[in-house]
Formats: C-alpha cells, sequence, structure tokens
C-alpha cells in the first residue's frame, strides 16, 4: 500500500534515493500541519510531541487515547499527577457535540481542556464553562494557552469513572481504597463491584484511578520504539497497539531506503 500510495502522489518528487520511509512520512506531516490542511492526527501529535513528551516523559506520565467517558470517547488523556483530557477539535470538525462531550469528560476527569485551531477560540469560549481550559495550535504549529482549566477531582462520578475501567482495575482500585472485593460469581462481580464504587469518595476514587491507571497503560515499553522513529509517528506508535516482538520490523521499514520500498508494490 506504501509504494502504490508513494508512486499515485509521483514517486519523482522523492527522487533522492537515499531517503528512507521514514523521510516520506515526515514529509507528508509537514504538508498536512499547515493551517486550513489539518486533520485529527496533527493535533494529536503535537500534543504528544510538546506535552507528554515535552513536559513530561513516558516514565512518569501516560497517555489513554479513544478512552471511554460516560457516553463518549475522549480523544486524548494524559496521566500524571492528575487526569487531563484534551478533547481536539480541528479546523475540520464541527463543535456540535462539544457541551455534552464536556459534560461526560466532567465525570471521568479531573482536568478537562479543549484543544482548537484559531478559528475555533471564539466559538469554543461561548460553548465551555469557565473551568474548562482552551489550547490553541497556532499557525505556526505551537500549543498556546489562552484559559487555563481547574482541577476538579471532586466533581467526577464514582459510577461513570467504573463503567470506565477494565475489570482487573476496578478491582485493583477498590483494594487500594481498603474496600474488600466481593467474592461472588464472575455473572455477578460487575454489579457488585459498581455498586462499591457510588460509596466510594471522589477525590480519593480520582487518586487511585490515576496510580493504578499508570501502571495498567504504562507506556515505558515503547520508548525505544519512539526513539527510533521519525517525529511524525511518533503520535500513531503511542496510540496503536503493537506487538513487542513487531517493533524491529517496523523500524526497519521506516529507515528502508525509496528505492527499496518502491519495490513493496
Amino acid at each position: 500500500m506504501f509504494a502504490r500510495l508513494l508512486q499515485q502522489v509521483g514517486s519523482a518528487s522523492y527522487s533522492n534515493r537515499a531517503s528512507t520511509v521514514g523521510d516520506v512520512f515526515d514529509r507528508a506531516f509537514d504538508v498536512l500541519q499547515i493551517a486550513g490542511r489539518r486533520d485529527e492526527y496533527i493535533y494529536r501529535a503535537a500534543v504528544t510531541k510538546k506535552i507528554l513528551l515535552g513536559k513530561h516523559s513516558l516514565r512518569t506520565a501516560s497517555m489513554l487515547n479513544e478512552f471511554r467517558a460516560g457516553s463518549c470517547k475522549a480523544d486524548l488523556v494524559i496521566l500524571n499527577g492528575t487526569a487531563t483530557v484534551y478533547e481536539i477539535k480541528s479546523e475540520r470538525d464541527s463543535l456540535s457535540r462539544l457541551a455534552n462531550q464536556i459534560d461526560n469528560y466532567k465525570r471521568v476527569f479531573a482536568t478537562v481542556n479543549v484543544i482548537v485551531g484559531e478559528s475555533h477560540v471564539e466559538s469554543v469560549q461561548q460553548v465551555v464553562p469557565d473551568d474548562v481550559g482552551i489550547l490553541c495550535l497556532s499557525r505556526r504549529y505551537r500549543i498556546t494557552m489562552v484559559r487555563d482549566a481547574a482541577d476538579r477531582p471532586e466533581r467526577i462520578c464514582p459510577e461513570t469513572v467504573f463503567a470506565s475501567l477494565r475489570s482487573a482495575e476496578a478491582a485493583a482500585i477498590l483494594k487500594a481504597l481498603g474496600v474488600d472485593v466481593p467474592v461472588v460469581p464472575n455473572t455477578q462481580l460487575y454489579g457488585a463491584m459498581r455498586e462499591l464504587f457510588t460509596h466510594v469518595e471522589p477525590v480519593a476514587l480520582h487518586r487511585e484511578f490515576v496510580r493504578t491507571l499508570k501502571r495498567t497503560r504504562n507506556l515505558a515499553p515503547l520508548s525505544d520504539l519512539v526513539d527510533q522513529l521519525p517525529v511524525s509517528l511518533h503520535a500513531a506508535a503511542l496510540s496503536i497497539p503493537v506487538r513487542r516482538a513487531d517493533h524491529d520490523r517496523i523500524v526497519d521499514a521506516v529507515r528502508t531506503p525509496i528505492g527499496a520500498a518502491m519495490a513493496w508494490g
């Protein structure tokens, strides 16, 4: 598929046969990050590079992609000292669902942000409450803070948080909070744990939610893979599940010279 696509866009554009597959991805990324052409991936890559890997690291923070929050799925969540969600609204996106998304996110995450293009800033300010942060991805591909978000773990809804978790994560959180996990048949376990979650204090729950998911969704094992890939593919490497046994194959493929890659077709 890669060879076919490269042929369709004109392989003459990559006449330097020393160029690699990774160079092609970087060049495509440069074109797509121009204001007016950006889609969700460009924003995801900006948050990954400038916040997750820029302000934090894979050793101290973790990132969740398409994480369930009530009736919505959060675009991107970073777990560090708190749980921070980033809802992406590119210049191609409508804001019609934003108010509902924010309402759902507040039930699960202590800090809620919307990251938008310059054309959306004014409209988003009119839609979201004052405790929601607004970030802008500028035309020069810089993230600027329009409005800081409030950190409000006390507002989360324990039952909604429970619905977002894997069963083993929910059990681990209960144990960390000193709550005994009920010994019941598997068919009854979900309902029994959900009932226990409804009685958990939100701030304590949020603290253990962050600690547990930083462990169970740990991205540190991907550090070596990310370091060997072009910047344009960092966000993909951290969001698309890949077996550890396939990491070396991906790195080799990305380093393949264009001449050899064209033979893939």
